[in-house]
């Protein structure tokens, strides 16, 4: 699994001109799933996630967390994470799960985050074309691969 969060003041996501979800202060996290992905990438992402001290304390330090802010988290998939642009100009999706595995994978992550965080998880629309909008606060943006835990 690849995901990019972004911390924001605020984010959403709209299909077809319509809003469809929007969160305030927190994370957007953008998440790739690969074929490879199983149920502990699922949870040392998820782990990393609630506790990763993104969000400023009283003195204006990064110290705090999802945990500890009680912030919102919008998880929307995003395929393009497994981007292969070695040969040519357009890039290859080859890695990119197809939906019929990454759908229940997004799913269990998207509930495992909600347990660890103690707050529900706002989603983007899997497989859609969704337009994002976020106010970045930072900017703050952190990516993370669950195959590179050392990064």
């Amino acid at each position: 699994m690849r995901i990019v969060i972004q911390r924001v003041k605020e984010a959403s996501v709209s299909v077809n001109g319509a809003l469809s979800t929007k969160i305030g202060r927190g994370m957007l996290i953008l998440l790739g799933i690969e074929d490879a992905d199983r149920a502990d990438d699922i949870d040392w992402l998820t782990s990393k996630i609630a506790k990763l001290r993104i969000f400023d304390d009283e003195q204006g330090v990064m110290n705090r967390s999802l945990v500890d802010t009680g912030a919102e988290v919008l998880v929307v998939s995003q395929f393009t994470l497994y981007a292969c642009t070695r040969k040519g100009n357009r890039p290859s999706y080859i890695r990119a799960s197809k939906p019929d595995f990454a759908i229940p994978i997004y799913r269990s992550f998207c509930e495992e985050l909600s347990q660890k965080t103690g707050k529900p998880v706002a989603t983007g629309v899997f497989g859609a074309d969704m337009q994002i909008a976020l106010v970045n606060d930072g900017p703050v943006t952190i990516i993370m691969d669950s195959k590179q835990r050392d990064f």
